[in-house]
């Protein structure tokens, strides 16, 4: 196993924004959103249908899967920064 570096995680991070940006087709820049910016409510404002399709694009993407049923999702969903370490952490590619 590869040790995740902090400008792997950097790197990883605006990937991540990018593609819940492009898969969601929000209407910001994937700069506007921070390590810590909360992705339900207050923050980007995303519902369970958006997670779900966050969930497919890193499927699809870092080969691994996000299961709907796992106890993690509300912390993994938490922030950017939740949602990249567990993507760090488990992808295959």
């Amino acid at each position: 196993m590869t040790q995740t570096t902090p400008g792997d995680l950097t790197a990883l991070m605006h990937e991540v924004a990018a593609m819940i940006v492009t898969s969601l087709n929000l209407e910001m820049s994937p700069a506007e959103i921070t390590p810590d910016t909360q992705l339900f409510g207050d923050g980007l404002g995303l519902d369970s249908i958006d997670i779900l399709e966050v969930a497919l694009a890193v499927s699809k993407h870092y080969g691994f899967q996000l299961r709907a049923d796992d106890e993690q999702n509300t912390k993994i969903f938490t922030s950017l920064r939740t949602l990249v370490e567990h993507i760090a952490a488990n992808r295959t590619k």
